[in-house]
């Protein structure tokens, strides 16, 4: 079951504290917001959607959300300020929950591939490397054997950063030198993956944005060599993000996602960030669900992301709204 599934007490505080700065950020703007009114009216509204842009949640996201709350006043008549942060919570969640596509593949699920092989592509810096150790933890601990593949071959530093965190994963990689072609390692790690019966390969990629073309170009090589080993694969390209950039994430996130087809986001180091709220407007705007979020350092501190207790945590009453 994944991180989220028991709902424990002690996960919901880890998730409570990864988030603390961000909810001070948001909460302190929103109380501002509604201060001294008791029905949600034009005043109120217009401070809500600043406080909700200020805090990384976007402008076109904000104004989704601006939208939904004016048809539930229009509805309901007479919208207290109370009220406001369960319409927020539900608004909100609603809008994370829509870009799901398919059934969520988690670490103790059925593997719909045999490797089920996932690509990771992200900027260098944004945490990649750590997240694809941690899924490999994860998942190994899970009961599935885990294969990494290192095709991020432009920086001698990347391959043996990505060793080290095998290594404590307690996991197999597939590897070559510095300089080799990435789509190679791609196709001997999958090749390596199927021969040896394994559950799950993870292949790492290049961080590299300074050419959009050459960026999509190598992706594109990188899909196609390991069609040729396992036609379904890659079974899923996760984008990681840096939330603690704020709005620069949308930038890569629009980079990366014109470059090859994305389909699920993990979102890390939001709990060093008062700018977690970036996590709402990405998935709104890409309709890519996001997957996991990065709350810490450890191997067990990537977490299979739940808009509802993402959303509950971030709004909680202990913020004063």
């Amino acid at each position: 079951m994944g991180w989220f599934g028991k709902g424990s007490k002690e996960n919901k505080e880890v998730l409570n504290k990864g988030l603390e700065k961000t909810k001070e950020n948001v909460f302190t703007k929103l109380s501002r917001a509604v201060v001294g009114k008791s029905k949600v009216d034009d005043e109120v509204l217009d401070n809500l959607e600043e406080a909700l842009v200020s805090s990384d949640v976007g402008v076109a996201t904000t104004l989704r959300i601006i939208e939904r709350i004016e048809a539930r006043a229009a509805r309901d008549k007479y919208l207290n300020t109370s009220e406001l942060n369960r319409i927020l919570r539900e608004e909100v969640a609603a809008l994370l929950e829509s870009s799901k596509t398919g059934p969520v593949i988690d670490f103790t699920s059925p593997l719909p591939g045999s490797p089920y092989v996932i690509m990771v592509v992200g900027v260098n810096g944004s945490g990649k490397t750590t997240t694809i150790a941690k899924l490999a933890y994860q998942y190994k601990m899970a009961g599935k054997k885990v294969l990494l593949g290192a095709a991020d071959t432009f920086r001698a530093a990347a391959i043996d950063q990505l060793q080290i965190w095998a290594d404590r994963a307690g996991v197999q990689i597939v590897r070559q030198n510095m300089g080799s072609d990435p789509a190679s390692v791609a196709f001997d790690s999958v090749k390596s993956g199927v021969a040896g019966n394994f559950d799950v390969v993870i292949i790492d990629t290049a961080g590299r944005l300074h050419n959009k073309i050459n960026l999509m170009s190598e992706l594109s090589k990188i899909k196609r060599v390991m069609e040729k080993v396992l036609p379904e694969a890659p079974h899923e390209v996760l984008l990681v993000l840096d939330g603690s950039t704020g709005q620069n994430a949308f930038e890569q996130a629009k980079q990366f996602t014109a470059a090859t087809s994305v389909t699920a986001l993990a979102i890390t180091k939001l709990d060093g960030t008062a700018k977690g709220g970036v996590v709402i407007g990405i998935s709104d705007q890409f309709g890519i669900p996001v997957k996991y979020i990065g709350l810490g350092e450890k191997l067990t501190d990537l977490q299979e992301f739940n808009p509802r207790e993402f959303v509950n945590s971030l709004f909680s009453q202990e913020t004063g709204i």
